[in-house]
This record gives structure tokens, C-alpha cells and sequence, in this order.
């Protein structure tokens, strides 16, 4: 049970394995908090306008809400350009981290690509490789030093 709480843990060659818990958790909450932030700047550019139907800050998060998730429902939609631009960044940057929380999700469930298992299988018939590489290394400095001493004689 510990291991499953713990933010990451370190394998065999220190690398830091990462819970996938705790990255859509962090994902999670950086994106609402953008989500927050972008929302006061929504609703400062578009409460000004008279024929603006995003007056709220409420408004404001539920827009970018829908536009994170590419949902879009069109009930609230910015009319300022300023306003449409932090709506489309809040697309993008949202698109990346929906993506993000999905793939995790998919990821933990499915698991065919845990690309740390090959990682990890990667490095170990690497250092295998490099322990042959030298006795190969050891062996060829024998047969030098055999073939030098065959010169002198």
C-alpha cells in the first residue's frame, strides 16, 4: 500500500518513475487553476461589452471549461478579440492537457506502452553489452601484450 501512495519510485539505475496518481492529480489542478486565471481575464475583456454574453466569472470558467475539454457547447462564447484569443489559448493548452490526463488514464489501464519497462530492459542489456565490451577489452590487451613479447624474443 505505501508504494501505491508514494509520488514516484526509483528503479535499479535511478531513474525516478513517476505515479501516474500523482501526475493527472498535478495535471488536474494546474489546469483548473489556468483555467481560473484565464477565466478573470475572460470576463475582464468581455463584461465591458454590451452585447457580450460571458458577464461572470462563473460565465467566464464554464467557457473555458468547455473550450479545454473541446466540448464547446456555444452557450457562452467570447465576442472581443481579446476575449476569443484567451479563449483559443485556453483550447490549446487545454487540448494538451486533456490529452495528457487521457493518456494516463488509457496508460494505467491498458499498459502496453510502459515504455519504463522497455527502458529498463534497454539499460540492463546495455550494461550487459558494455561488462562483455570489456572483457573482450581485457582479453585483447592479453593477446597484445603475448604478441609484443613474441616480437622481442
Amino acid at each position: 500500500m505505501k508504494d501505491k501512495m508514494r509520488m514516484y519510485t526509483v528503479d535499479s539505475y535511478g531513474i525516478r518513475n513517476y505515479n501516474s496518481f500523482y501526475l493527472l492529480l498535478i495535471t488536474l489542478v494546474v489546469l483548473y487553476i489556468l483555467i481560473g486565471l484565464f477565466s478573470i481575464a475572460l470576463v475582464q475583456v468581455e463584461s465591458v461589452v454590451e452585447h457580450s454574453n460571458i458577464k461572470t466569472f462563473k460565465d467566464a470558467f464554464w467557457t473555458l471549461q468547455m473550450s479545454a475539454s473541446t466540448i464547446g457547447f456555444g452557450d457562452f462564447y467570447p465576442v472581443t478579440f481579446a476575449g476569443r484569443l484567451i479563449v483559443a489559448a485556453m483550447f490549446y493548452i487545454g487540448v494538451g492537457m486533456v490529452s495528457f490526463v487521457g493518456a494516463q488514464f488509457i496508460n494505467k489501464f491498458v499498459g502496453f506502452s510502459d515504455t519504463n519497462v522497455k527502458n529498463r530492459e534497454l539499460r540492463k542489456q546495455n550494461a550487459e553489452i558494455l561488462e562483455h565490451n570489456k572483457q573482450l577489452e581485457a582479453k585483447v590487451d592479453q593477446l597484445v601484450a603475448k604478441v609484443e613479447q613474441l616480437i622481442e624474443k
